[in-house]
């Protein structure tokens, strides 16, 4: 089984990095639902506690994606750091060709703002390869939706100040 390890996210942003990790990491299952439907019809808790190590989360898609569900399972998570480390565990969101997937997230600090990465690595089965293509749709698909985030979070300064 090979790995394949690439960015999808590395940019910056003028909102805070705590507001920013409340929004898309300890109160994602209430927050994305509401705010970003076009991307996260529901989101529920199958194992764990909501931050905890360990717990288990399932995203489940609106009906118009091409995709249905994805289990993500926390693997570590640092608030005082703004990081986050899981692996999608299940789903129908990869090619045929992938195993598992881990990410980590970063939400650093950054002048007025943050710079977020995100790195995948796509654990492979047997000697297959990632296609680019693959890969730059991830890459849209989560620029869109940390836009739409961002660009909330803006319009309400209230919201996990």
């Amino acid at each position: 089984m090979g790995v394949t390890t690439c960015t999808l996210a590395d940019f910056t942003s003028p909102v805070a990095p705590a507001r920013l990790f409340q929004a898309f990491c300890i109160d994602n299952h209430n927050f994305l639902p509401k705010v970003v439907p076009h991307f996260v019809k529901s989101m529920e808790l199958v194992e764990g506690e909501s931050t905890a190590v360990g717990c288990v989360k399932q995203i489940n898609f609106p009906d118009e994606a091409p995709f249905k569900y994805v289990k993500n399972r926390v693997d570590e998570i640092d608030a005082s750091k703004f990081y986050l480390k899981y692996t999608s565990i299940a789903g129908d969101v990869f090619p045929d060709i992938v195993e598992s997937a881990v990410y980590e997230n970063k939400y650093e600090p950054s002048g007025a703002g943050t710079h977020y990465t995100m790195v995948a690595h796509y654990h492979l089965k047997g000697d297959s390869v990632m296609k680019e293509g693959e890969v730059e749709s991830a890459k849209e698909g989560i620029l869109k939706m940390f836009k739409a985030v961002e660009e909330h979070l803006i319009a309400n300064p209230q919201v996990y100040a």
